[in-house]
């Protein structure tokens, strides 16, 4: 059965730092492209980041680069999202996904980050 296990979300005041972590299973992790999705109320889903599947390939939405980094374990079958500099904008639920010739293929069920004083 395949899953994507998002973890590390969480209340964290503006400037802080949060690292997501994805866990997959079910699949060969190491043969898709992954990314990080984000969805905020009221606004449109947006990509936040993707990454190829050996790693080193990465590209950033405008609104996130210099911030975030995306980088995977493929020993772990782990996606993560390192994000600094956090801002009230930041907010959203964030769901990882794995792609499949440059379109998502599986979903998380996604982890709530909130950036709030």
């Amino acid at each position: 059965q395949v899953q994507l296990v998002e973890s590390g979300g969480g209340l964290v005041q503006p400037g802080g730092s949060l690292r997501l972590s994805c866990a997959a299973s079910g699949f060969t992790f190491s043969t898709y492209a992954m990314s990080w999705y984000r969805q905020a109320p009221e606004k449109e889903r947006e990509l936040v980041a993707r990454i190829s599947r050996a790693g080193g390939n990465t590209n950033y939405a405008d609104s996130v680069k210099g911030r975030f980094t995306i980088s995977r374990d493929n020993a772990k079958n782990t996606v993560y999202l390192q994000m600094n500099s956090l801002k009230p904008d930041d907010t959203a639920v964030y769901y990882c996904n794995a792609r499949d010739w440059g379109r998502p293929k599986y979903w998380g069920l996604g982890t709530q980050v909130t950036v709030s004083s």
